[in-house]
């Protein structure tokens, strides 16, 4: 048992930024116990601090993975609009996928510039300076996102 506290006190000690958490499964062999064969997350501090008055478990390490939410068309037409209606130089009534940025809604080249930057923090990825020269509708930066995260419809 000691040496099994050890070991698992050196494993939290050496791997404490990749352990959030650890899954542990109850080993016990009385089959009348209820908590028989349960899961339990927690924090390897707690697993140190508690180990001994836990008794026999056996440790399950495990990963968590996360995406990016799917993206259709849609759904980026109207993350674009609701980043360009929140734009407080933007006229929420003027605002449609074909109006241009310049002409019809009246914003200068630093507003269009910011207008990218909030789209790049929007979908999170950089939308480099050649490229967004060319994006002066709403439509522009729907088909640029859609390319870029490769979405067809």
């Amino acid at each position: 048992m000691a040496s099994l506290v050890h070991t698992v006190r050196g494993l939290v000690c050496r791997n404490s930024q990749l352990l959030r958490s650890i899954a542990i499964r109850s080993i016990s062999s009385a089959p009348q116990q209820s908590n028989c064969n349960q899961r339990f997350l927690v924090q390897p501090q707690q697993l140190l601090s508690n180990f001994e008055q836990i008794g026999r478990w056996q440790l399950e390490f495990t990963r968590s993975y996360s995406a990016k939410e799917p993206l259709t068309l849609q759904l980026i037409k109207e993350r674009v609009l609701l980043v360009l209606k929140l734009y407080d130089k933007v006229n929420p009534e003027k605002l449609t996928l074909e109006s241009h940025f310049i002409n019809d809604l009246g914003l200068d080249s630093l507003d269009h510039v910011e207008v990218i930057m909030a789209m790049e923090d929007e979908f999170g990825f950089e939308i480099p300076d050649g490229d967004a020269e060319k994006l002066f509708r709403p439509a522009d930066v729907v088909q640029y996102v859609a390319d870029k995260e490769d979405i067809y419809e």
